[in-house]
């Protein structure tokens, strides 16, 4: 076969899978989408009991319909780009071999002492619905955000366990193990509850020294809760006030980059040309 050939086909089939530039390649996007979404649903209404005894037939072969779509557009994904490694042990390609499997990993499960390994496996195909953030603008912002905001939140969440430490420790001292609080670590536990208003009831003081204290934790939960939803805020909000730079769809063939300069001929990674129609 001509190389030449072969390459303007592999460069095609790349436009039409990671682009959203191009008419097909949006039409793609739009099909992907759709199937994620129905193969979500499936693996919904299969838990339902009785539903899924009823409908069987028609959940099982909708099932194989879009797990045979998935496995062409993985491999698609694989021969259209130069080093297929890049994508294979990405999130995304991970995300996408493990939503594609469990299918056909049943087949290697069968008897009926195996139902509930089978029925596990198929609920990884729930992995699919992280298929659809690659397709969202508005993703790669909030990611930004909350990575950018990490170390903030990991000082608070240190600063938050120091809390439940020392207060654990004391309602431990002042109600005892007459109370429930039979231990610190038990303690602590009950003081982690507490702080983020989950409250489940197992364990409760009832000295009024101890009731007072577990007061001020319910009120300090309160303002904890939302300090790392205004560092988030904050950092999102940071971010919408940069410089935009106009990017496009264009990922490179050759290294599977992404978000390049919107009218970019190379690739600002590995140089590789970049090919538009």
């Amino acid at each position: 076969m001509d190389t030449s050939n072969t390459k303007n086909w592999k460069n095609k089939l790349h436009e039409v899978i990671y682009e959203a530039d191009t008419p097909l390649g949006k039409l793609f996007d739009i099909v992907l989408l759709i199937l994620i979404g129905l193969s979500i649903i499936l693996v919904m209404v299969e838990s339902v009991k009785g539903f899924s005894d009823r409908f069987y037939d028609y959940l099982y072969y909708g099932e194989w319909v879009i797990t045979i779509f998935f496995t062409l557009e993985y491999i698609a994904r694989i021969i259209s780009i130069k080093r297929p490694a890049r994508y294979i042990f990405s999130f995304y390609g991970i995300i996408d071999l493990l939503s594609t499997l469990p299918l056909y990993l049943s087949f290697f499960f069968t008897g009926s002492h195996a139902l509930l390994t089978v029925r596990a496996l198929r609920l990884l195909r729930v992995f699919r619905i992280l298929k659809i953030s690659r397709y969202i603008s508005e993703a790669n912002k909030l990611g930004k955000a909350i990575k950018d905001s990490g170390a903030k939140i990991l000082v608070f969440l240190f600063a938050v366990l120091v809390v439940c430490i020392i207060m654990g420790t004391v309602m431990y001292l002042v109600e005892g193990e007459e109370s429930g609080f039979k231990s610190i670590p038990v303690s602590v536990y009950w003081c982690i509850v507490t702080l983020t208003t989950v409250g489940f009831g197992d364990i409760a003081p009832v000295t009024p020294l101890g009731q007072f204290l577990a007061a001020l934790i319910m009120i300090m939960g309160y303002g904890i809760i939302a300090v790392p939803t205004g560092i988030v805020t904050a950092e999102y909000a940071a971010g919408g006030k940069k410089p935009v730079v106009p990017l496009n769809t264009q990922v490179c063939s050759n290294c599977n980059a992404q978000r390049h300069r919107d009218g970019a001929k190379h690739c600002y990674n590995c140089g590789e040309t970049l090919h538009y129609d």
